[in-house]
């Protein structure tokens, strides 16, 4: 069974390193002329796919947008995981989870267990109730080949009253996230599995990722304000390990497939130039 890292490592070779979100909210269905219903949602998704899951490494839906119409939301969901997978990219469901005890191993089995109809390839989950409290899902993970990124240092203004806040030992909560994540990718080659989220527009972050060994990923890119010149600034000499992720930026070009297609080369030939760089 080959690790998370290692098939990240090759889609990226193979691909380029770019993840696209699908981020089906009513403003984006509006403007793809489709209704905030189910069938928008359908149509939006299939789009997306169709477009960019035979040349994207990382699609990353996020789980909320398909969780708020139900039952039938969700339905949409686990057909798109299946239509991504079989179109050859890897699946990345943006659903930031955290909890503790039976609860998070539940979470974990939803997305990491392959019997599961939600299985992806990796999840992104939240460690505020403590890293240690996310073991169920990086055990899984290990077992089944999956990954976890782990949010560390967000682009949202709210997050840094929380992660920079300093801990007994003097160091950063964002960066105590970081060293443990470290930990649990050390010996990994060629990438580990376990990555963190770090905003591409916070700056200079101030924090030690040297030592991660996991996949960086990088959203805020595009609509939110950051550019691809920006990840050198947050990443220094961290950007080997750097997925930059997009959403708006390229979804707006859409419904039409091929104006899709040319946004996401588009972003990728900027972060590829960037990255080549480092």
């Amino acid at each position: 069974m080959e690790t998370f890292g290692t098939r990240l490592y090759r889609a990226i070779s193979e691909r380029g390193p770019l993840c696209v979100g699908i981020d089906p909210h009513p403003g984006l269905l509006a403007r793809w002329g489709l209704a905030d219903d189910l069938d928008g949602l359908d149509r939006f998704t299939r789009t997306v796919v169709d477009a960019l899951g035979d040349r994207v490494a990382v699609v990353k839906p996020q789980s909320a947008f398909f969780e708020r119409f139900g039952s039938r939301g969700v339905a949409i969901l686990e057909s798109t995981i299946r239509q991504l997978r079989e179109a050859g990219s890897l699946v990345l469901l943006d659903v930031k989870r955290g909890d503790i005890g039976s609860t998070v191993s539940a979470y974990a089995s939803a997305y990491l267990d392959p019997s599961s109809p939600l299985y992806v390839d990796a999840v992104t989950a939240s460690p505020y109730l403590g890293v240690g409290s996310l073991a169920p899902m990086f055990d899984l993970a290990a077992q089944h080949g999956g990954g976890v990124f782990v949010l560390a240092l967000t682009s949202n203004p709210e997050g840094a009253a929380v992660q920079r806040a300093r801990t007994a030992d003097g160091r950063t909560v964002a960066q105590t996230v970081i060293d443990e994540i470290s930990q649990l990718n050390r010996g990994a080659d060629p990438l580990g599995s376990f990555g963190l989220v770090v905003g591409a527009t916070i700056g200079d972050t101030g924090h030690d990722l040297s030592g991660v060994g996991g996949p960086l990923l990088a959203p805020g890119l595009g609509a939110q304000g950051a550019g691809a010149a920006d990840l050198r600034t947050v990443f220094g000499s961290s950007l080997p390990a750097v997925l930059p992720s997009y959403s708006r930026e390229v979804l707006s070009a859409g419904p039409d497939g091929t104006a899709l297609r040319a946004a996401a080369d588009r972003v990728l030939a900027e972060c590829r130039a960037v990255l080549a760089a480092r």
